[in-house]
């Protein structure tokens, strides 16, 4: 399947899958961010990509972000959805400084991966009760 994509930035390359059994593909930074400690940045994606009908883009971290450099994602996750792809929606990676020191991001540093995922809207229809016995709360499995 093909997905269009727009590059900012044409002296980066565009992101790529690094293996043959990849599922995600490397989002780069556009230009050179500082993030100071305890705060959050955001960081270009260099890249403004259109989701194709039923298909949403998922901003992950790469699992070696927090180790090499003390940055996680405040919100778990980032979506992109099907109708953020006009000429100021360039890919911004939302990420939280968690060390007590100054943390550089490079130009052209990989620093979010991108995984595209199944959806679709549904109609929601409200019931006045949820018509089942509870199997219990959170945590109730262990």
């Amino acid at each position: 399947m093909k997905v269009e994509i727009f590059r900012i930035d044409e002296s980066l390359p565009l992101p790529k899958y690094e293996t043959k059994g990849s599922f995600a593909f490397d989002f780069l930074a556009r230009k050179e961010i500082v993030i100071q400690p305890h705060e959050i940045g955001f960081v270009s994606g260099n890249v403004i990509v259109k989701c194709p009908e039923n298909l949403a883009l998922l901003i992950l971290p790469r699992s070696s972000t927090p180790r090499k450099k003390s940055l996680v994602f405040p919100h778990s996750v980032g979506l992109i959805d099907q109708d953020y792809h006009g000429e100021k929606d360039e890919i911004l990676i939302q990420v939280l400084n968690f060390s007590n020191e100054p943390v550089t991001v490079e130009k052209g540093e990989r620093i979010a991966q991108g995984l595209f995922v199944k959806a679709e809207q549904v109609e929601l229809d409200e019931v006045h009760t949820p018509g089942e016995i509870s199997r219990g709360g959170f945590g109730s499995t262990d």
